[in-house]
């Protein structure tokens, strides 16, 4: 690929060859070809699970920059996480960009932007609230304190991402069928004092940074003008999880101006119950005129098992699998959360002796309580760990020191960011290049505290030394532990835009997933996507697995498995074997043709069992025939079976359907009529 010449006086030069710039064509199916080089914008980019998203946008950054379409030094793309924005511009590049796309989260991007307001008019920088858990424990009743603090901090970030003010909270929150732990009235006066005990003492959140960064660039015309001739084409990613807050901002940061380019997945928002809006994404075309909207549908990251599989959650995925056949997902009963934890480490070490590192396995669970005894399990057998909550890159003392030094430096960051480089070690080298020492772990951790230093120089080219440390505290809680080979623990929240070779979905239970507190239809609907969310981390395997028992509060309680996983069983039962691409879509197109050809007899046993499949499906809130289809009931008529080995050998009956409903069904079907 050709060079990219942004030096000089001049605005934009290019030396390169015109030619060269098809390169970046080439591997793209005809949906991505189109999606990196549509002229029209605003544009929306709708890219299913393992449909190659970040391929396609770093794709049309640099294909546009080498075409003279858009000065790379005006692009900002923004992310939700670091890691999101780190990959995009190391793609970047590889592609050959020699400039430095700025890239960052909104939040990272608002406050680098305010920095700079400030400092221009002398204007006392607030303090950055990081910790709201403390602040807002004063403000709480004197017994509510230990439980329900953070529930509240929950709830104000919920209404400050919708845009929703201290006033209009009770109301809105009605409407909305909000519950928090304490009344609404009671949440709302809480919220009015948070706010005013931030502004008593000159302290800023990180909704705030939105709000203010937005207010000022169109009531201060100098300073949004900068602004809006320092950043002309923005790059959103995951646009289905942008809350009305953030939306607000990159409206701001527009102004009417067409250079938008969005890509997210509908099928994949699970952020609602924080204040997210997937409406800006499913009605692109209402909120930007004259917009284009293109979609990538072929998944080239799972095999067509998991594909498949994980579809069965969604009334309508329209993606097609492009890998050829592997192993179909299993689904395994343990009696309690031990021996679950206990047999998934087994099984964790036996995948990872036949082959692949650590890394190429995760174990995700519905919240961050269950994670704890999938560590301990681990550990005991001998297998290297990684959870979100273990040791951070700011938590090293070789890494404070450095970030001490820099805070007491008067000198601008690129100057100093060479000295981020110095060596670990003696410049010795080990015979066994995988061997993790002291050393090295310290220079990869160097290595990253400079990428983070080039992030902000990217949004911040004029920065002090002083300005990116405090930057960098505020992302703090974005940060995570230095990568190694380990098996990483995740929620399914967490585990968002990142892939393994092998994921074990584990604690597939009722009041887990759905998870207990999801009540109407759109709550229950967004956790049925988050476990179709949690099962396309998966390259090649899938083992799910559930507890009959769980421990809560000191006892022991009988645990049902998740309505989903009948779903999910009954998508594995029709995977007779491997399937090729030509056979999945071949399938495909034949279960849309595929008329039900049972008639059932209208006998009372029959309407006994209908009755029961109803109220099943009720108290499941699934669809009826997902308890059984009208083919089961058939077959349970003419088999009667008498016992759980009768009853598994019914097509449509499996371990998980028969462990639940085992008793009922044979008692139903014994009755004399």
């Amino acid at each position: 690929m050709g060079k990219i010449d942004t030096g000089g006086s001049s605005a934009f030069s290019e030396e390169l060859d015109f030619e060269e710039s098809d390169n970046l064509l080439l591997g793209l199916d005809e949906s991505q070809h189109h999606a990196v080089t549509v002229e029209t914008e605003p544009l929306a980019i709708l890219a299913g699970a393992g449909s190659g998203k970040t391929r396609v946008l770093t794709r049309r950054i640099a294909w546009r920059a080498v075409k003279g379409k858009e000065d790379p030094r005006r692009v900002l793309a923004l992310t939700f996480t670091r890691k999101a924005a780190g990959e995009l511009r190391s793609r970047l590049s590889r592609l050959g960009l020699r400039d430095q796309i700025a890239a960052g989260t909104f939040h990272s991007v608002a406050y680098s932007q305010l920095r700079i307001y400030w400092q221009d008019r002398g204007i006392k920088e607030p303090t950055l609230l990081t910790n709201k858990i403390s602040f807002v424990t004063n403000l709480m009743p004197r017994d509510k304190r230990s439980t329900d603090t953070l529930d509240i901090v929950a709830e104000i970030e919920w209404a400050k991402a919708r845009r929703i003010s201290p006033e209009i909270y009770f109301a809105e929150a009605e409407k909305h069928g909000r519950t928090p732990p304490l009344g609404l009235q009671e949440v709302s006066n809480i919220f009015k004092s948070y706010e005013e005990l931030k502004t008593e003492r000159k302290f800023l959140d990180f909704d705030d940074l939105l709000s203010d960064c937005a207010k000022i660039i169109r009531s201060d015309k100098s300073f949004g003008d900068a602004q809006k001739w320092r950043f002309r084409n923005f790059y959103v990613d995951e646009f289905q999880d942008v809350n009305p807050l953030q939306f607000t901002l990159l409206s701001a940061w527009l102004d009417g101006r067409s250079g938008l380019c969005v890509v997210g997945d509908p099928n994949q928002a699970i952020y609602a119950w924080n204040g997210a809006e997937a409406d800006h994404l499913v009605r692109f075309e209402e909120h930007f005129r004259d917009s284009t909207v293109v979609s990538l549908s072929k998944n080239y990251r799972s095999t067509p098992q998991i594909v498949e599989t994980a579809s069965c959650l969604l009334e309508s995925s329209g993606i097609e699998a492009v890998r050829g056949g592997g192993l179909k997902p299993s689904i395994t009963n343990y009696s309690d959360e031990e021996r679950e934890a206990e047999g998934i480490a087994k099984k964790v070490n036996e995948i990872h002796f036949s082959g692949g590192k650590w890394s190429d396995q995760a174990i995700l669970v519905r919240t961050n309580a269950q994670t704890e005894i999938f560590t301990s399990a681990l550990r005991e057998e001998g297998v290297p760990v990684k959870t979100v909550s273990g040791s951070g890159l700011l938590d090293r003392k070789d890494i404070k020191t450095v970030i001490s030094e820099l805070a007491d430096s008067k000198s601008p960051l690129v100057q100093k960011i060479n000295d981020l480089d110095e060596s670990s070690g003696d410049g010795s080298s080990t015979n066994n290049e995988d061997e993790v020492t002291p050393d090295t772990e310290r220079a990869v951790a160097l290595a990253e505290l400079r990428r983070l230093a080039e992030e902000y120089l990217a949004l911040d080219p004029a920065a002090q030394s002083g300005s990116f440390v405090l930057w960098l505290k505020s992302q703090s809680q974005n940060l995570y532990e230095i990568n190694d080979d380990a098996v990483e623990i995740s929620t399914f929240h967490r585990s968002k835009g990142l892939e393994w070779s092998v994921v074990h979905v584990a604690g597939l239970e009722q009041g887990l997933v759905p998870i207990a507190h999801a009540k109407d239809s759109n709550a229950i609907a967004e956790e049925r996507r988050l476990l179709y969310v949690a099962l396309t981390r998966a390259k090649d395997r899938i083992l799910c697995s559930w507890a009959s028992s769980r421990h809560f509060s000191g006892n022991k309680r009988k645990r049902d498995p998740s309505p989903w996983l009948f779903n999910i069983e009954r998508a594995i039962q029709n995977l007779e074997k491997p399937l090729t691409q030509e056979e999945q879509i071949t399938k495909v197109k034949s279960a849309r043709r595929k008329k039900t050809k049972t008639d059932l007899p209208e006998t009372q046993q029959v309407k006994d069992l209908k009755e029961w499949r109803l109220s099943m499906s009720r108290a499941s809130d699934v669809p009826a025939f997902v308890i059984f289809n009208d083919e089961t009931l058939l077959d349970l008529v003419e088999v009667q079976p008498a016992s759980l080995d009768e009853l598994l050998k019914i097509k449509g009956i499996g371990p998980v359907k028969a462990e639940r409903y085992g008793k009922e069904i044979i008692e139903l079907v014994s009755r004399r009529y």
